[in-house]
């Protein structure tokens, strides 16, 4: 099955989708430092693309013949750690993708985003563009934790099919959930070295010390250093401050579960939210496995034959 990743970031999406055995054939985005992020990790072709350009998109797309489209619209204006203005311009990327699907009209398509898009008017918009267009809708709210990520992390997911009827694949996508979070040292063993970390709480109110031995909280785009005022918080699961450091990069991209060997370059700004906008690589595989699974194709992990990141230095 041939697929192609709309936008695409810095590939977790891509990636988690050619671990669980599909076949990612092109990627598409918008944003130059994160195409040549994935252009140092992927070998099939990325391209930069204004995808609010439906019928440019739509073109480029057919010279590519996938069976199917998988992406995540910016999900900012939806976000509950922004403004949540949904009509401030990347929302309406959302109405894009469903456009661009329904013009294209692949086989199966898989959208990606925050939980809350289920509240916005776009989503409506979306949803009924995919209805009219013939697609038969699955779509829930996983918890990555609970999907083979270390990571307290509520993403929406929506799986589309040509033909089919509404909720065909949920049996599929839910089977394998776990019953247990995974915690980060159940991910990392003793690798990390530390016992409690920091991460930068949106406010005070709110703890910032964190345990191994629980999911991580959400990645976000900003890896903030531990303020030297800052005062133990009564959800604080330590009563020492020392040694306590927060996470760096590459641990954060490898609790989104990003491979040690994945290349992230540019600014650290932009690398931070290169990561926290990213899908999680095993989610990512987790979807694509309910799909294969639903199809009746056994998972395979063939991601070294297409991602360059298995090769470094071997």
């Amino acid at each position: 099955m041939k697929a192609v990743d709309l936008f695409c970031g810095c590939g977790g999406l891509s990636l988690g989708f050619l671990k669980a055995g599909i076949d990612i054939v092109g990627a598409f985005d918008n944003w130059d430092d994160a195409i040549e992020v994935y252009k140092k990790n992927f070998s099939h072709p990325v391209n930069k693309l204004d995808l609010s350009n439906v019928d440019e998109a739509v073109e480029k797309i057919a010279t590519l013949n996938p069976d199917m489209i998988i992406g995540g619209p910016p999900c900012q204006d939806f976000s509950s750690a922004g403004k949540r203005n949904e009509d401030n311009g990347r929302g309406d990327l959302t109405v894009s993708y469903a456009k661009i699907i329904s013009k294209s009209r692949p086989i199966w398509f898989v959208m990606e985003n925050v939980a809350r898009i289920l509240k916005t008017q776009k989503f409506v918009e979306a949803k009924d563009i995919l209805k009219k267009a013939g697609y038969g809708l699955t779509y829930t709210v996983l918890d990555a934790s609970k999907c083979g990520v270390p990571q307290k992390r509520k993403r929406f997911v929506m799986i589309g099919k040509l033909g089919a009827k509404d909720d065909f694949i949920m049996d599929d996508l839910i089977a394998n959930i776990s019953d247990k979070e995974m915690s980060v040292a159940d991910y990392f063993g003793d690798s990390l070295e530390i016992k409690y970390y920091y991460r930068h709480p949106r406010s005070y109110v709110r703890r910032g010390i964190f345990s191994v031995d629980e999911p991580s909280p959400t990645i976000r785009g900003v890896n903030r250093p531990m303020p030297s005022g800052y005062e133990l918080h009564d959800g604080d699961p330590t009563d020492s401050l020392e040694g306590i450091r927060p996470l760096t990069t590459k641990e954060r991209s490898m609790i989104q579960t990003f491979p040690p060997e994945f290349i992230f370059e540019g600014t650290k700004t932009d690398q931070e939210q290169m990561i926290g906008n990213a899908v999680p690589v095993n989610l990512g595989k987790f979807i694509a496995t309910a799909i294969l699974k639903n199809i009746g194709e056994t998972p395979q992990d063939i991601s070294k034959n297409h991602c360059k990141c298995f090769n470094i230095g071997k």
